[in-house]
């Protein structure tokens, strides 16, 4: 039986052939710290001793914050410049753009190469057919210091576009058509290839903008088998690498169709990624701003499209239009071809190169009960702001603007629609700031009261806030925990040491921020229980020594308070009140020797580190 796309590159860089769920060290061409992850990478280093395996083959990019325009933001970067004038290390500073676009534009890695970044969305690299992974502070240090990282090979689902989508449709309206049969864990843990005309014709722009959301599906990754265009654009960039294809015999997990056939815009609406409708069915929606850019929708071709609409016409009173490309060079070809021009004269701020919103920095963010259209990937609550985000094509979001509502470039309104006095919005806003957004021999047997957090899909925003990213002292993280979760803001105030949070499926799905794992550490929970977790989020808390077990408890009635005993080794969960035993999942080989060890990067007996 022959190999997937992320088989042959595992296989390539870890020296001997893998099939799924094999656990392999794989190494990294290109790794990865972002300003808001950097300084902990730099301080995971720095406490632990370790060395620098290949200067050549590690780089900071500032996207999160250009500017700095955060106190903390900026001390961590300053921190992290320090470090890499130290080390030898290149620094993509502020004034570059987004690190995932620049590990492309700028041949950091190729097709068939590989990639890790503490950037949840690192698996934009399936776009050129090389695989990227977005990892935790404790995965990129060891990375940097070893130069491989082990990972466990997942199934391979192979996502057929089928016929042909309507003249209107652009990828970001394909990939949302995707989220709304995948959902948000629809591809939990698995790795994507798409394939049919409709994916083999688009170009790179279209295929990062795809690629980049695998992640609100679940996925590790979604490869796209790199064409002749794009293998030629990344040698023009400097890599020479060997493109991976699938074997004709490749096994699959799945094997997924979905029409595309006369597709028409696509929006999502706010809090939820898939919540994926015709942009019809919510048109006419006043909106107060729009944003065009994110890792998502930031390239050239995106504000090609944008300005298309935007060419001749005026920003509708009343609307902000923020427009943030991907990266500098992008940034700067806007203005050699004219297209910043229309964007000014359209009456849009333009925002430096980078993540703009997304990260909670530079521009982006919306207010209470403000209403966005986004080009972002995800739209979570609070996520961009504390209003609402709706997400769309570039299309769609310039002509949004235009016409002060809801539309699709094919149904601008003659006259935009404007905002008229109302009594009731003092009454909305005050009610919208009311809601708020508000060691070796560890015990392989847990014993404690429960919560039981009963909701699928918590994200990591949910969880840990991105407001708090620039945190790095786990003593101040857990007055943080579920700080963003309705219902749960007090959380902090009432879990005793000991206790076991149990929750639904895909738990800690969206970034990779490690505080949303050490949040719990620093609280002093002794386990959390969840049906599945979120790939990346998973790895973190492994990593971390923080003891995480998958098991359905959904139907064990389970409430506040019971009691619950256990066993890590078995994974045999005992309710106390009750005595029944219930199935969960064993710590593997790996999750136990990490955590016995107190975490990846902690010192062993030997005194060596895995």
């Amino acid at each position: 039986m022959g190999s997937t796309i992320i088989e042959k590159i595992i296989a390539a860089h870890a020296g001997h052939e893998v099939k799924p769920g094999a656990v392999a060290d794989v190494g990294i061409d290109a790794r990865i710290a972002r300003d808001f992850g950097g300084a902990n990478v730099v301080k995971n280093i720095e406490e632990n001793g370790l060395p620098i395996d290949d200067s050549g083959k590690v780089f900071f990019t500032f996207d999160c914050n250009p500017g700095g325009s955060d106190q903390k933001y900026a001390a961590n970067q300053q921190i992290c410049r320090l470090f890499a004038r130290a080390r030898g290390v290149a620094v993509y500073d502020v004034d570059r753009g987004i690190g995932t676009h620049l590990a492309i534009d700028e041949g950091l890695v190729g097709p068939g190469g590989t990639l890790v970044s503490t950037d949840s969305h690192a698996n934009i690299l399936g776009a050129i057919g090389a695989f990227g992974q977005g990892m935790g502070d404790q995965d990129i240090a060891y990375a940097w210091s070893n130069g491989t990282v082990w990972f466990t090979v997942p199934p391979s689902v192979r996502i057929v576009l089928a016929g042909e989508p309507g003249p209107a449709a652009t990828p970001k309206d394909m990939v949302l058509a995707c989220l709304a049969h995948f959902h948000a864990s629809g591809l939990l843990g698995s790795a994507g290839e798409y394939a049919g005309a409709a994916a083999d014709r688009l170009s790179l722009d279209g295929r990062v903008t795809m690629a980049s959301m695998a992640t609100e599906m679940g996925g590790i990754i979604t490869f796209f088998p790199p064409s002749d265009e794009v293998v030629d654009y990344c040698r023009k960039a400097g890599t020479e690498s060997t493109p991976a294809f699938a074997d004709a015999d490749a096994e699959y997990s799945d094997e997924v169709e979905i029409s595309v056939e006369g597709l028409r815009p696509m929006i999502a609406r706010p809090g939820h990624p898939d919540d994926v409708v015709e942009v019809a069915e919510v048109a006419g929606r006043k909106i107060d701003s729009v944003f065009i850019g994110s890792c998502t929708n930031g390239r050239y071709e995106d504000m090609v499209a944008a300005a298309r609409i935007l060419e001749g016409r005026k920003v509708a009173p009343g609307v902000v239009l923020k427009i943030v490309p991907a990266t500098d060079r992008i940034w700067q070809r806007c203005l050699d071809d004219g297209l910043i021009r229309i964007f000014k004269e359209a009456g849009a701020l333009l925002g430096n190169a980078g993540c703009a919103g997304c990260a909670a920095g530079q521009i982006g963010q919306n207010g209470p009960g403000e209403v966005t259209v986004s080009t972002g990937n995800r739209n979570y609550p609070g996520k961009q702001g504390k209003g609402e985000v709706y997400l769309a094509s570039p299309r769609t979001a310039a002509a949004s603007a235009v016409g002060g509502e809801i539309v699709t470039a094919e149904s601008i309104p003659a006259e935009p629609s404007v905002f008229m006095p109302d009594p009731s919005a003092a009454k909305t806003v005050a009610a919208a700031r009311k809601s708020g957004w508000g060691g070796e021999g560890r015990p392989t047997k847990v014993k404690g009261s429960v919560w039981v957090v009963d909701q699928d899909n918590i994200d990591t925003d949910m969880i840990y806030h991105n407001r708090h990213l620039a945190v790095t002292d786990i003593a101040e993280m857990g007055q943080y925990a579920f700080g963003n979760l309705a219902g749960w803001e007090d959380f902090p105030k009432k879990v005793g040491s000991g206790d076991i949070v149990i929750t639904g499926g895909n738990f800690g799905c969206g970034s990779s921020r490690q505080q949303a794992v050490d949040c719990f550490s620093s609280l002093g929970v002794s386990l959390i229980i969840a049906r599945s977790f979120g790939a990346i989020y998973e790895r973190n808390a492994i990593n971390a020594g923080v003891p995480i077990m998958a098991a359905d408890l959904s139907g064990a009635g389970l409430k506040d308070g019971d009691e619950l005993e256990v066993d890590l080794a078995s994974g045999e969960i005992t309710h106390g009140p009750s005595g029944r035993v219930i199935e969960g999942r064993p710590f593997s080989d790996v999750q136990m020797e990490i955590y016995q060890r107190g975490g990846l990067l902690a010192v062993s007996e030997e005194g060596g580190r895995q």
